[in-house]
């Protein structure tokens, strides 16, 4: 096999093969990705220099946002480069220790991404339940911890992943047909038995997925049950209205996650594998993309920061919890 060692079966390298089927059309694919990756990039910065410097935004609303932001950066940034030297320039291979690392990384910040954003349903309860006690349930320590444990938990529940993934062995080859190293891409590979890898990612899936939505559920439920016992119309749609970014995050990160998780595991015969590809990687660039124009245009303090930073004017912030 190219690029293998014969003793141990383990490859020197892969070749990620980009989007196979759609060769000819690889660089009018990588245009929109790299597109998206630019804005991803700045927007995810701008929004992360102005909650840093803006006094106004150092709330913890603000300070899982920006979490949320460095999480994205660091996700598209972990493939979309490689992605388009595949593309432009067909650098295909790749060392096997770094699309572990590449593996790795992608589920870890994945998770992690999952973990910020039910944080953020969180934060969105305690200020619309107990608006009183915000501030002093939603401490700086409190915070940082809740980030500490949504990052540990990534990296404990992903870890195994490059354990199992490194002990099959690799006699069939090393082509991958995908643009990054994606834990089942890989493992399929293997001529060995990768039923425990399918089982395990499954496992993870669930236990962050899972456990993810249902606590952003009930949040959204007891948030529900707050604002509709509100006295005035006016009252609900300001204490609905601060939940509106965050729940477009959420249909644009989970909805694509689902796809890409049932086609991967039980669609793949069904759906052309190039369509899976470029939504595989949509999961990866969209929500960093959409994330900063989203919160952009539905927070005002967002708004009003940015006006302040381009035009230098004195802006009077909204305290909005």
């Amino acid at each position: 096999m190219p690029g293998a060692n014969s003793s141990s079966l383990t490859p020197g390298f892969f070749i990620l093969n980009g989007v196979p089927g759609l060769e000819a059309s690889h660089i009018w694919i990588s245009l929109p990705f790299c597109f998206m990756h630019i804005i991803a990039v700045l927007g995810n910065c701008g929004l992360i220099y102005l909650i840093n410097h803006e006094e106004a935004l150092h709330r913890p609303m603000y300070y899982f946002l920006a979490l949320l932001s460095f999480t994205d950066i660091t996700l598209c940034t972990t493939t979309v480069p490689n992605m388009l030297c595949i593309l432009w320039f067909k650098f295909k291979e790749i060392d096997f220790n770094a699309c572990l690392a590449q593996m790795f990384f992608v589920h870890m910040l994945t998770g992690m991404e999952s973990g910020v954003l039910m944080l953020m349903a969180l934060d969105r309860y305690v200020a619309i339940c107990y608006p009183l006690h915000y501030s002093t349930i939603l401490t700086n320590p409190v915070i940082t911890k809740a980030g500490l444990a949504t990052f540990l938990r990534g990296v404990m529940l992903v870890i195994p992943f490059t354990f199992l993934t490194k002990c099959l062995p690799y006699c069939q080859g090393n082509f991958i047909p995908h643009t990054y190293c994606d834990h089942m891409s890989v493992a399929k590979v293997s001529c060995g038995n990768f039923k425990i890898n399918a089982i395990y990612g499954l496992m993870v899936a669930l236990l962050i997925g899972v456990f993810d939505i249902c606590c952003i559920f009930l949040s959204y439920t007891m948030i529900l049950r707050a604002v509709v016992s509100l006295s005035s119309a006016d009252a609900c749609y300001k204490a609905f209205s601060t939940c509106t970014s965050h729940i477009c995050a959420i249909v644009i990160t989970y909805v694509q996650a689902f796809f890409t998780f049932f086609t991967h595991h039980f669609g793949e015969h069904n759906i052309p594998h190039y369509i899976h590809i470029i939504v595989a990687n949509l999961y990866l660039l969209l929500p960093p993309t959409m994330n900063p124009i989203v919160y952009g245009v539905k927070t005002k303090q967002i708004q009003e920061g940015v006006i302040k930073f381009l035009l230098g004017d004195k802006v009077v912030f909204t305290q909005e919890k």
